[in-house]
Protein backbone atom coordinates (compact mmCIF):
# COMPACT_ATOMS: atom_id res chain seq x y z
CA UNK A 1 0.00 0.00 0.00
CA UNK A 2 2.89 2.36 0.58
CA UNK A 3 3.84 2.13 -3.10
CA UNK A 4 0.24 2.76 -4.13
CA UNK A 5 0.06 5.91 -2.01
CA UNK A 6 3.48 7.03 -3.20
CA UNK A 7 2.39 6.72 -6.82
CA UNK A 8 -0.92 8.41 -6.00
CA UNK A 9 0.95 11.32 -4.46
CA UNK A 10 3.17 11.61 -7.55
CA UNK A 11 0.19 11.47 -9.92
CA UNK A 12 -1.74 14.14 -8.04
CA UNK A 13 1.26 16.46 -8.00
CA UNK A 14 1.48 15.98 -11.77
CA UNK A 15 -2.21 16.82 -12.10
CA UNK A 16 -3.27 13.30 -13.13
CA UNK A 17 -6.45 11.61 -11.94
CA UNK A 18 -6.22 7.98 -10.80
CA UNK A 19 -8.49 4.98 -10.42
CA UNK A 20 -7.96 2.86 -7.31
CA UNK A 21 -9.06 -0.67 -8.21
CA UNK A 22 -9.99 -2.87 -5.23
CA UNK A 23 -11.30 -6.41 -4.91
CA UNK A 24 -14.01 -5.86 -2.30
CA UNK A 25 -15.42 -9.41 -2.28
CA UNK A 26 -14.35 -12.82 -3.55
CA UNK A 27 -15.49 -16.42 -3.36
CA UNK A 28 -14.05 -19.68 -4.60
CA UNK A 29 -10.74 -20.02 -6.40
CA UNK A 30 -9.43 -16.62 -7.53
CA UNK A 31 -5.92 -15.24 -8.19
CA UNK A 32 -6.24 -12.59 -5.45
CA UNK A 33 -8.88 -12.21 -2.79
CA UNK A 34 -10.55 -9.34 -0.97
CA UNK A 35 -8.18 -6.49 -0.25
CA UNK A 36 -6.06 -6.74 -3.40
CA UNK A 37 -5.56 -3.29 -4.92
CA UNK A 38 -3.90 -1.58 -7.83
CA UNK A 39 -3.61 2.03 -8.97
CA UNK A 40 -4.27 2.96 -12.59
CA UNK A 41 -3.48 6.25 -14.33
CA UNK A 42 -3.69 7.33 -17.96
CA UNK A 43 -0.41 5.43 -18.38
CA UNK A 44 -1.95 2.15 -17.15
CA UNK A 45 -1.23 0.24 -13.94
CA UNK A 46 1.43 2.05 -11.94
CA UNK A 47 1.33 0.19 -8.60
CA UNK A 48 -0.19 -2.86 -6.94
CA UNK A 49 -1.91 -5.86 -8.48
CA UNK A 50 -5.24 -7.64 -8.25
CA UNK A 51 -3.73 -10.94 -9.36
CA UNK A 52 -2.69 -10.51 -12.96
CA UNK A 53 -4.33 -12.45 -15.75
CA UNK A 54 -7.55 -11.59 -17.53
CA UNK A 55 -9.31 -9.96 -14.56
CA UNK A 56 -6.46 -7.50 -14.10
CA UNK A 57 -6.20 -6.88 -17.85
CA UNK A 58 -9.92 -6.19 -18.16
CA UNK A 59 -9.89 -4.04 -15.03
CA UNK A 60 -7.06 -1.89 -16.36
CA UNK A 61 -8.98 -1.41 -19.59
CA UNK A 62 -12.17 -0.50 -17.72
CA UNK A 63 -10.25 1.84 -15.40
CA UNK A 64 -9.01 3.70 -18.46
CA UNK A 65 -12.60 4.21 -19.60
CA UNK A 66 -13.65 5.39 -16.14
CA UNK A 67 -10.79 7.90 -16.05
CA UNK A 68 -12.20 9.40 -19.23
CA UNK A 69 -15.80 9.45 -17.97
CA UNK A 70 -14.73 10.36 -14.40
CA UNK A 71 -16.93 7.75 -12.76
CA UNK A 72 -16.84 5.15 -10.00
CA UNK A 73 -18.04 1.64 -10.80
CA UNK A 74 -18.50 -1.86 -9.35
CA UNK A 75 -17.81 -4.78 -11.69
CA UNK A 76 -18.61 -8.45 -11.00
CA UNK A 77 -16.41 -11.09 -12.61
CA UNK A 78 -17.51 -14.72 -12.65
CA UNK A 79 -14.55 -16.97 -13.39
CA UNK A 80 -16.00 -20.21 -14.65
CA UNK A 81 -16.03 -22.22 -17.87
CA UNK A 82 -19.10 -20.36 -19.13
CA UNK A 83 -17.07 -17.16 -19.15
CA UNK A 84 -13.93 -18.56 -20.73
CA UNK A 85 -14.54 -16.81 -24.02
CA UNK A 86 -15.15 -13.50 -22.23
CA UNK A 87 -12.06 -13.17 -20.06
CA UNK A 88 -10.18 -16.43 -20.54
CA UNK A 89 -10.19 -17.71 -16.95
CA UNK A 90 -11.66 -20.90 -15.50
CA UNK A 91 -10.69 -20.57 -11.83
CA UNK A 92 -14.21 -21.25 -10.62
CA UNK A 93 -14.58 -18.22 -8.35
CA UNK A 94 -16.21 -14.80 -8.28
CA UNK A 95 -14.81 -11.36 -7.58
CA UNK A 96 -16.39 -7.95 -7.10
CA UNK A 97 -14.10 -5.11 -8.10
CA UNK A 98 -14.64 -1.49 -7.08
CA UNK A 99 -13.22 1.27 -9.25
CA UNK A 100 -12.76 4.50 -7.30
CA UNK A 101 -11.93 7.76 -9.07
CA UNK A 102 -9.34 9.84 -7.21
CA UNK A 103 -9.26 13.39 -8.55
CA UNK A 104 -5.99 15.30 -8.75
CA UNK A 105 -7.68 18.59 -7.83
CA UNK A 106 -9.20 17.19 -4.62
CA UNK A 107 -7.38 19.20 -1.93
CA UNK A 108 -8.73 17.03 0.89
CA UNK A 109 -7.38 13.92 -0.85
CA UNK A 110 -4.02 15.61 -1.36
CA UNK A 111 -3.82 16.37 2.37
CA UNK A 112 -4.83 12.83 3.25
CA UNK A 113 -2.20 11.35 0.94
CA UNK A 114 0.52 13.52 2.46
CA UNK A 115 -0.49 12.47 5.97
CA UNK A 116 -0.59 8.79 5.01
CA UNK A 117 2.96 9.01 3.64
CA UNK A 118 4.04 10.45 6.98
CA UNK A 119 2.28 7.56 8.73
CA UNK A 120 4.41 5.09 6.80
CA UNK A 121 7.47 6.71 8.35
CA UNK A 122 6.21 6.80 11.92
CA UNK A 123 4.24 3.51 11.79
CA UNK A 124 1.30 2.64 14.04
CA UNK A 125 -1.99 0.92 13.25
CA UNK A 126 -4.15 2.52 10.56
CA UNK A 127 -7.16 1.52 8.48
CA UNK A 128 -8.26 2.68 5.02
CA UNK A 129 -11.98 3.26 4.51
CA UNK A 130 -13.62 3.52 1.10
CA UNK A 131 -17.32 4.20 0.70
CA UNK A 132 -18.78 2.13 -2.13
CA UNK A 133 -20.64 4.82 -4.00
CA UNK A 134 -21.38 5.97 -7.53
CA UNK A 135 -20.44 9.50 -6.55
CA UNK A 136 -17.24 10.41 -4.71
CA UNK A 137 -18.27 9.23 -1.23
CA UNK A 138 -15.88 8.94 1.70
CA UNK A 139 -12.23 7.96 1.22
CA UNK A 140 -10.28 8.32 4.43
CA UNK A 141 -7.97 6.76 7.00
CA UNK A 142 -8.41 6.28 10.72
CA UNK A 143 -5.90 5.31 13.40
CA UNK A 144 -6.17 4.38 17.07
CA UNK A 145 -6.22 8.12 17.72
CA UNK A 146 -9.06 8.89 15.32
CA UNK A 147 -9.50 10.09 11.74
CA UNK A 148 -6.67 11.68 9.79
CA UNK A 149 -8.97 14.16 8.10
CA UNK A 150 -12.13 16.00 9.00
CA UNK A 151 -14.66 13.25 8.22
CA UNK A 152 -17.36 11.44 10.13
CA UNK A 153 -17.66 7.67 9.99
CA UNK A 154 -20.38 5.38 11.32
CA UNK A 155 -19.44 3.57 14.53
CA UNK A 156 -19.83 0.20 12.81
CA UNK A 157 -17.06 1.17 10.39
CA UNK A 158 -14.68 2.38 13.11
CA UNK A 159 -15.09 -0.91 14.99
CA UNK A 160 -14.12 -3.11 12.01
CA UNK A 161 -10.39 -3.65 12.47
CA UNK A 162 -9.67 -7.35 12.15
CA UNK A 163 -9.73 -8.04 8.40
CA UNK A 164 -10.68 -6.56 5.02
CA UNK A 165 -14.46 -6.30 5.21
CA UNK A 166 -17.53 -4.76 3.65
CA UNK A 167 -19.54 -2.99 6.32
CA UNK A 168 -23.20 -2.22 5.59
CA UNK A 169 -25.01 0.41 7.65
CA UNK A 170 -27.71 3.00 7.17
CA UNK A 171 -25.15 5.46 5.76
CA UNK A 172 -24.22 2.99 2.99
CA UNK A 173 -21.55 0.37 2.27
CA UNK A 174 -17.97 0.89 3.37
CA UNK A 175 -14.90 -1.19 2.61
CA UNK A 176 -12.46 -1.30 5.54
CA UNK A 177 -8.92 -2.61 5.23
CA UNK A 178 -5.87 -2.40 7.49
CA UNK A 179 -3.44 0.04 5.93
CA UNK A 180 -0.64 -0.18 8.49
CA UNK A 181 0.29 -2.63 11.22
CA UNK A 182 1.78 -1.32 14.43
CA UNK A 183 4.97 -2.93 15.55
CA UNK A 184 8.60 -2.88 14.54
CA UNK A 185 11.11 -5.63 13.82
CA UNK A 186 14.20 -5.36 16.00
CA UNK A 187 17.04 -7.16 14.21
CA UNK A 188 20.04 -7.83 16.42
CA UNK A 189 23.10 -8.09 14.21
CA UNK A 190 23.81 -6.27 10.96
CA UNK A 191 25.52 -9.08 9.06
CA UNK A 192 24.73 -10.84 5.79
CA UNK A 193 21.32 -12.25 6.75
CA UNK A 194 20.14 -8.94 8.20
CA UNK A 195 21.23 -7.11 5.06
CA UNK A 196 19.06 -9.46 2.99
CA UNK A 197 16.20 -9.53 5.49
CA UNK A 198 15.59 -5.79 5.78
CA UNK A 199 14.59 -5.15 2.12
CA UNK A 200 12.35 -8.25 2.07
CA UNK A 201 10.53 -7.15 5.22
CA UNK A 202 10.31 -3.58 3.97
CA UNK A 203 8.44 -4.73 0.85
CA UNK A 204 6.01 -6.55 3.15
CA UNK A 205 5.33 -3.37 5.18
CA UNK A 206 7.42 -4.22 8.23
CA UNK A 207 9.44 -1.40 9.79
CA UNK A 208 12.95 -2.54 10.77
CA UNK A 209 15.47 -1.40 13.35
CA UNK A 210 18.93 -2.96 13.20
CA UNK A 211 20.77 -3.10 16.53
CA UNK A 212 24.56 -3.50 16.40
CA UNK A 213 27.54 -2.89 18.67
CA UNK A 214 29.91 -2.45 15.71
CA UNK A 215 29.70 0.99 14.04
CA UNK A 216 30.65 -0.43 10.63
CA UNK A 217 27.69 -2.81 10.72
CA UNK A 218 25.31 -0.17 12.05
CA UNK A 219 25.83 1.87 8.89
CA UNK A 220 22.37 2.63 7.38
CA UNK A 221 24.00 2.46 3.96
CA UNK A 222 24.21 -1.34 4.31
CA UNK A 223 20.43 -1.65 4.30
CA UNK A 224 17.72 -0.73 1.83
CA UNK A 225 14.76 1.34 3.09
CA UNK A 226 15.73 0.84 6.72
CA UNK A 227 13.79 2.68 9.40
CA UNK A 228 16.89 3.14 11.55
CA UNK A 229 20.02 1.60 13.03
CA UNK A 230 21.16 1.78 16.62
CA UNK A 231 24.75 1.23 17.68
CA UNK A 232 24.49 -0.10 21.23
CA UNK A 233 27.15 -2.01 23.21
CA UNK A 234 26.05 -5.48 24.31
CA UNK A 235 26.12 -4.53 27.96
CA UNK A 236 23.67 -1.70 27.25
CA UNK A 237 20.95 -3.73 25.51
CA UNK A 238 18.78 -3.44 28.60
CA UNK A 239 18.10 0.15 27.55
CA UNK A 240 15.95 -1.20 24.70
CA UNK A 241 13.66 -3.26 26.93
CA UNK A 242 11.15 -0.48 27.74
CA UNK A 243 10.73 0.36 24.04
CA UNK A 244 9.74 -3.13 22.86
CA UNK A 245 5.97 -3.66 22.88
CA UNK A 246 3.61 -6.61 22.43
CA UNK A 247 3.25 -5.54 18.77
CA UNK A 248 6.97 -5.88 18.05
CA UNK A 249 9.09 -8.69 16.61
CA UNK A 250 12.65 -9.61 17.55
CA UNK A 251 15.11 -11.40 15.24
CA UNK A 252 18.43 -12.30 16.84
CA UNK A 253 21.30 -13.02 14.46
CA UNK A 254 24.47 -11.52 15.90
CA UNK A 255 28.03 -12.57 15.11
CA UNK A 256 28.47 -14.92 18.06
CA UNK A 257 26.87 -17.05 20.78
CA UNK A 258 27.69 -14.67 23.60
CA UNK A 259 26.19 -11.70 21.76
CA UNK A 260 23.09 -13.76 20.92
CA UNK A 261 22.74 -14.65 24.57
CA UNK A 262 22.89 -11.02 25.68
CA UNK A 263 20.13 -10.13 23.22
CA UNK A 264 17.92 -13.10 24.13
CA UNK A 265 18.41 -12.49 27.84
CA UNK A 266 17.18 -8.92 27.55
CA UNK A 267 14.41 -9.50 25.00
CA UNK A 268 12.79 -12.20 27.14
CA UNK A 269 12.05 -9.38 29.59
CA UNK A 270 9.84 -7.73 26.96
CA UNK A 271 6.28 -8.60 25.83
CA UNK A 272 7.48 -8.94 22.21
CA UNK A 273 5.06 -10.82 19.97
CA UNK A 274 7.88 -12.90 18.48
CA UNK A 275 11.46 -13.68 19.44
CA UNK A 276 13.42 -15.62 16.83
CA UNK A 277 16.97 -16.93 17.21
CA UNK A 278 19.20 -17.99 14.33
CA UNK A 279 21.57 -20.93 14.67
CA UNK A 280 22.01 -24.68 14.81
CA UNK A 281 20.04 -26.88 17.19
CA UNK A 282 23.24 -27.53 19.17
CA UNK A 283 23.76 -23.81 19.65
CA UNK A 284 20.13 -23.34 20.61
CA UNK A 285 20.31 -26.16 23.17
CA UNK A 286 23.34 -24.50 24.74
CA UNK A 287 21.49 -21.17 24.79
CA UNK A 288 18.55 -22.78 26.62
CA UNK A 289 20.82 -24.23 29.28
CA UNK A 290 22.52 -20.91 29.86
CA UNK A 291 19.17 -19.11 30.13
CA UNK A 292 18.05 -21.64 32.75
CA UNK A 293 21.17 -20.90 34.77
CA UNK A 294 20.25 -17.21 34.46
CA UNK A 295 16.91 -17.97 36.12
CA UNK A 296 14.53 -18.27 33.18
CA UNK A 297 11.93 -21.05 33.30
CA UNK A 298 11.23 -23.51 30.49
CA UNK A 299 7.94 -21.74 29.83
CA UNK A 300 9.68 -18.40 29.44
CA UNK A 301 12.38 -19.89 27.22
CA UNK A 302 9.74 -21.56 25.05
CA UNK A 303 8.79 -18.09 23.81
CA UNK A 304 11.88 -18.27 21.61
CA UNK A 305 11.37 -19.52 18.05
CA UNK A 306 14.51 -21.43 17.19
CA UNK A 307 15.80 -22.11 14.67
CA UNK A 308 14.37 -18.90 13.26
CA UNK A 309 12.27 -18.98 10.08
CA UNK A 310 10.16 -21.60 8.35
CA UNK A 311 11.66 -24.98 7.49
CA UNK A 312 12.14 -24.63 3.74
CA UNK A 313 15.68 -25.96 3.45
CA UNK A 314 17.17 -22.47 3.33
CA UNK A 315 20.96 -22.16 3.35
CA UNK A 316 22.06 -18.87 1.81
CA UNK A 317 21.46 -15.48 3.49
CA UNK A 318 18.88 -14.69 0.82
CA UNK A 319 16.99 -17.95 1.42
CA UNK A 320 17.12 -17.56 5.19
CA UNK A 321 15.75 -14.03 4.85
CA UNK A 322 12.81 -15.36 2.84
CA UNK A 323 12.09 -18.05 5.47
CA UNK A 324 12.11 -15.47 8.29
CA UNK A 325 9.94 -13.00 6.38
CA UNK A 326 7.43 -15.75 5.61
CA UNK A 327 7.24 -16.67 9.28
CA UNK A 328 6.67 -13.08 10.36
CA UNK A 329 3.96 -12.62 7.74
CA UNK A 330 2.25 -15.76 9.04
CA UNK A 331 2.41 -14.54 12.64
CA UNK A 332 1.14 -11.08 11.70
CA UNK A 333 -1.80 -12.57 9.80
CA UNK A 334 -2.60 -15.04 12.57
CA UNK A 335 -1.98 -18.06 10.34
CA UNK A 336 1.05 -19.03 12.43
CA UNK A 337 1.23 -18.90 16.22
CA UNK A 338 4.43 -17.57 17.71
Amino acid sequence: MREIFRKLQEAMKAGNDCILVTIIASTGSVPRGSGARMLVTKDGRVAGTIGGGAVEYESIRLAGELLASKKNFVKHYRLDTNDTEDIGMICGGDVDVYFRLLRAEDEKLRALTDRVMELFKTRGSAWLVTQIAEEDGIFTVFTENGLLCDEELPEEVMLEKSRPALVACKEGQFYVERLLHAGKVYIFGGGHVAQQLVPVLDKCDFSCIVVEDRPDFADPGLFQNLAETRCIPCDQLHTLVPAVTEEDYVCIMTRGHSHDHEAVYEMLKTPARYIGLIGSRKKIAACRERLKKDGYTDREIDRITAPIGLEIGSETPEEIAVSIAAQLIGIRSGKITG
